[in-house]
């Protein structure tokens, strides 16, 4: 049951940044999906790496938020 839920976890991290990157916008839902994956601790080292690009891409402004907060996601360490 794990495999299968870090499976979809995976898929929902790799949608959401993918979708992010072909729409240069990053919306509140996809953040809230971000941060509910991230509590459940189901997610893989690839999740992460695809997270931080997200990131350091918002960090750029390649990727506008619809939250103009602080980035306040933590990144677990690999």
């Amino acid at each position: 049951m794990k495999k299968v839920l870090n499976l979809l976890a995976g898929v929902m991290i790799s949608t959401i940044v993918e979708s992010a990157f072909e729409t240069g916008y990053l919306s509140v839902e996809s953040e809230g999906l971000i941060h509910q994956i991230l509590s459940t601790k189901i997610y893989q080292g690839s999740d992460l790496k695809a997270l931080k690009r997200l990131y350091l891409a918002v960090e750029r402004g390649s990727i506008q938020r619809e939250v103009k907060l602080n980035l306040d996601v933590k990144i677990p360490s690999i």
